[in-house]
């Protein structure tokens, strides 16, 4: 069958990908280079290779469009940019210390953020957590919602179109298209596009190399993927071998321990799970019941 699939996110076999190469904004003119001659040949002497200046990944985080949501609109989505302002983001700030420990303990620099099923709120928590890290000014954070299927971070940082991230994973368009740079040192990667076979688009080449590409250009401290539910897709478990760890979030008022063990068998010997968060957690019983489960490194590979 000739041409594209409708739901296939790949371009033809026979057009050309247009890689995943930064295309740079355009800086300030330079000025005219003074020509040197070799006074024996008369020819131009070009300069070294090695005088060239060394990649800075700086230029690409400001080749980044930058976002700047109001703080009010931000609050009412439940995310928290100041910790000084607002009370709720320490609770944040805590989770990000013992994520960065626990982390950086392994050397592990990519998290995804999952939940069992739906409806726990992964993906405030992978936006809360990544707003956190941004509080640190030597950490380089990049936030990236691979829940392809229900995209939700654009609408909560309130980024207006935002384009299809698929045509990143894919090597159609270079990051700027896609990235928005909140801050100095958050790169957010927002889709607004739903992926009905995300799945496949994840287990595609071309998705590592957007990932090795957005590793090479960015070089981020950590990596935050908000992934969907667990129990229901196979996006997760498509994503081993691309991250380092899992970061479980539970709904105190809805998910079952039952739900939780489901999801610890289905990730064991795949990726370790990092921590447990209980979110609306309300019953005191049932936060102590939930806290034995939490642990931050306490599993390998397997």
């Amino acid at each position: 069958m000739s041409g594209l699939d409708q739901d296939d996110p790949r371009p033809a076999s026979g057009r050309p990908r247009a890689g995943h190469v930064p295309l740079f904004r355009p800086g300030q003119p330079e000025g005219v280079r003074p020509v040197t001659l070799d006074q024996k040949t008369g020819r131009e002497i070009l300069p070294s290779a090695l005088s060239l200046a060394p990649f800075n990944p700086a230029r690409v985080w400001e080749s980044l469009g930058g976002i700047r949501p109001d703080a009010a609109f931000l609050a009412g989505n439940g995310l928290f940019a100041e910790s000084e302002q607002q009370p709720a983001a320490q609770i944040f700030d805590m989770l990000r210390t013992r994520v960065l420990q626990a982390m950086a303990k392994h050397g592990w620099t990519r998290l995804a953020v999952t939940s069992p099923t739906a409806g726990c709120g992964k993906s405030l928590v992978a936006a809360n957590l990544a707003l956190a890290l941004s509080r640190l000014p030597s950490c380089r954070t990049v936030l990236m919602d691979l829940d392809l299927r229900a995209p939700a971070l654009a609408g909560l940082f309130g980024i207006d179109a935002p384009g299809a991230l698929v045509d990143f994973l894919m090597g159609e368009q270079p990051m700027e298209s896609q990235f928005r740079r909140f801050g100095r040192n958050l790169a957010l990667a927002p889709n607004g596009t739903p992926v009905p076979r995300a799945a496949e688009v994840i287990q595609d080449p071309e998705f590592a190399r957007a990932l090795e590409a957005l590793r090479d250009y960015l070089q981020p401290d950590v990596i935050v993927l908000d992934t969907p539910p667990a129990l229901a897709f196979d996006d997760v478990l498509s994503l081993a071998g691309q991250v380092d760890a899992v970061l479980l979030v539970t709904d105190g008022t809805a998910t079952t321990p039952d739900e939780i063990a489901q999801t610890e068998r289905l990730f064991e010997g795949r990726i370790p799970i990092l921590g447990v968060v209980l979110n609306r957690a309300q019953d005191r019983a049932l936060r102590r019941s939930f806290a034995q489960r939490l642990r931050l490194a306490g599993r390998g590979r397997g």
